[in-house]
């Protein structure tokens, strides 16, 4: 046992009350390092350069008082336990305090030094208790995290024996096989697919309750990003006979969320949306603008199924949670998917809900971060309150010259956008957030506020950057041009600063909204003597 002294720091700004309290700590224990401050401030300065055993804090204080001043202190140091010591019996702050994680609650007066040296005795000894339950639980909880994993990619290699050698089987390379064979061997492939998706839901699981998901969000178009998940999953719909359609504002901007989360976010609603609606229903994908929150594009799948019960929509987004009510075809998974869809829903910066009537259907809505590039276009378009006279546009897309994207692509990406901000004047260009989600590569925009001749230097500035990168030449194509902004002269001169602003951004806007399609790359960079870099083919 440590014979270091109890280190106390009291936290009072009555020097009355602060030399009685102190008085009650040397009658209750002559080994005590007392230390005092008078002021919230002081005392979290304190906290930081030597934490205490325990402390005595005073809820009225110069400045602070009430609950934020104990909630200040359990932010600032959560390790170390929390005595209240309070001029006023007031059984509600006590019971707020306690609930929140103080230790104990006295009021002045009302003690001696033995119950004040038991209540602190007390108080560091159940918060060395929480401190172990804590460590313990997460140990446990990394063991679990550690087996999980481990075992699910252990799985992974006999299932994908199971699945490629049923699809030679089924392929007829080693012979004809007979109806009903045929037909058992495809239960097995169904079967194979269907583990493998729980496998991949287990891990995910098991990375969202580590916190170890992650996203990596760009500027992308919602519709774009709809229609390509619809697209995998029509089959699915048209095997049970339902419709699946899509309802888009085309007035939605740009949302700036990681493209392939949002895939898997709504290939998980609308494959459940899909599996609890009966035959000759529907499933419709809707994006939009709501007029109180225009910061968000509202997504959501609506199905015609049979709804989910109202004691059983607070428990839909929970772990391993499936409907009792679900028949044997519909339960064809762990209870994980809208758990992990509930995840990366917060992760990209939006909110996930349900509505649904029982018998009439359900609507699975969230929402998304829309791409503001007027807030962050501001600072450097502008000057002395003005336009700037001149803004360019460069553009430089990152083809693999695999046609895939493979290996360490996503260090290769983070190497580019270093170069790209390395070129750069911060003061009056802005690397741009990552364009789409193209299978090719990728596009990044930088604005520039020049001229033709400064946009020019530029341009040569970041092509000799990245010809200088043996790792980007090795593995990439570069194209990079730039496209001149238009700029309104015909305004009248008292129209106001954000409007301007706003009708760069919306240009800005429109153009990346066009060269983030794969198919419409080429009408911005063929033709461009200037503006087209390519790097040595390999």
């Amino acid at each position: 046992m440590s014979n270091d002294p109890t280190r106390v720091l009291l936290i009072e700004d009555n020097p009355g009350d602060a030399d009685l309290i102190r008085l009650r700590l040397v009658e209750g224990n002559s080994d005590m390092d007392v230390s005092c401050a008078n002021r919230l401030s002081t005392g979290l300065e304190s906290l930081l350069e030597k934490p205490p055993s325990v402390v005595l804090l005073d809820l009225g204080l110069p400045d602070s008082n009430g609950a934020e001043t104990f909630r200040n202190v359990l932010k600032r140091a959560p390790g170390v336990p929390v005595v209240i010591l309070s001029g006023h019996e007031d059984e509600e702050m006590a019971a707020k305090a306690v609930h929140q994680g103080v230790q104990d609650y006295l009021v002045k007066g009302g003690f001696d030094s033995k119950q004040l040296a038991r209540a602190m005795r007390y108080a560091i000894e159940r918060q060395a208790l929480i401190t172990s339950l804590d460590m313990s639980r997460k140990q446990q909880l990394q063991f679990k995290n550690e087996f999980l994993s481990h075992v699910s990619h252990e799985l992974r290699t006999p299932l994908t024996a199971i699945h490629q050698f049923v699809t030679i089987l089924l392929d007829g390379l080693e012979g004809e096989i007979p109806p009903e064979q045929r037909e058992h061997l495809q239960t097995i492939l169904r079967s194979a697919n269907q583990l493998h998706s729980m496998i991949n839901d287990l891990l995910e699981a098991t990375r969202a309750e580590a916190g170890k998901l992650q996203v990596e969000p760009r500027c992308i178009s919602i519709n774009d990003i709809i229609q390509q998940a619809v697209s995998m999953l029509r089959a699915t719909g048209a095997a049970k006979q339902i419709g699946i359609e899509i309802a888009v504002d085309t007035r939605v901007p740009l949302v700036f969320a990681d493209p392939e989360r949002v895939i898997q976010i709504l290939i998980n609603l609308i494959d459940n949306a899909i599996k609890f609606t009966p035959a000759e229903g529907s499933v419709i994908v809707k994006a939009c603008m709501v007029q109180p929150d225009l910061d968000f594009v509202y997504v959501s799948v609506v199905d015609t199924g049979r709804g989910i019960a109202p004691e059983a929509r607070p428990l839909v987004f929970e772990r391993l949670y499936q409907d009792p009510r679900s028949i044997d075809d519909s339960r064809k998974g762990l209870g994980l998917g809208l758990y992990i869809v509930q995840e990366l829903v917060k992760l990209n910066g939006g909110r996930i809900w349900v509505e649904s009537q029982l018998g009439h259907g359900s609507t699975f809505a969230f929402t998304l971060p829309l791409f503001s590039l007027v807030k962050i276009l501001s600072p450097i378009i502008t000057d002395q309150g003005h336009l700037r006279k001149s803004i360019y546009l460069l553009l430089v897309e990152q083809e693999s010259l695999s046609g895939t994207q493979f290996g360490n692509w996503k260090e290769l990406r983070r190497e580019c956008i270093e170069i790209l901000q390395s070129c750069i004047c911060p003061d009056k260009d802005m690397v741009l957030p990552v364009l789409g989600n193209s299978t090719r590569g990728e596009t990044y925009a930088i604005v520039a506020c020049a001229d033709k001749y400064g946009a020019d230097i530029l341009l040569k500035r970041v092509r000799g950057q990245l010809e200088r990168s043996p790792a980007l030449q090795a593995s990439s194509l570069f194209r990079v041009s730039t496209i001149s902004v238009p700029l309104s002269s015909q305004k009248p001169a008292d129209t106001p600063l954000l409007k301007l602003v706003q009708e760069v951004a919306d240009s800005i806007s429109e153009t990346l909204l066009t060269i983030s399609r794969p198919e419409r790359l080429q009408k911005y960079t063929a033709g461009n003597g200037n503006g087209v870099s390519q790097s040595s083919q390999k």
